[in-house]
């Protein structure tokens, strides 16, 4: 239910941790809990066609391989590194992952 991520702050981590105590003994619902695990997560950067292609030509990656690592088509790379889309939801959260931890993160 709960997803294990690095607070922004010692306070935030605090009222986690409690929040994660209530939940397990019933006084916090699901709905609420997730309040709580969306407050705590850090933020995600913003990818433009810089940071994209950067980061693929860093790790080295084709166009394709990462799309098939982010389950998407090559055409939305390619529009991605052209400027012409930008990442969004599910894919921006995987690049950044991607950023922080490596492409091994996802493997």
């Amino acid at each position: 239910m709960t997803t294990q991520s690095k607070p922004r702050s010692r306070l935030l981590e605090a009222v986690h941790e409690t929040a994660r105590d209530l939940h397990r003994l019933g006084f916090i619902d699901k709905h609420k809990m997730r309040k709580y695990d969306a407050l705590c997560l850090a933020p995600v950067q913003a990818f433009d066609a810089d940071k994209v292609r950067a980061l693929r030509e860093r790790l080295p990656l084709s166009q394709a391989v990462l799309a098939s690592v982010l389950n998407t088509s090559v055409s939305t790379v390619r529009k991605w590194e052209g400027g012409d889309k930008r990442p969004s939801g599910p894919s921006q959260r995987l690049l950044d992952l991607i950023e922080r931890k490596g492409l091994e993160a996802l493997l």
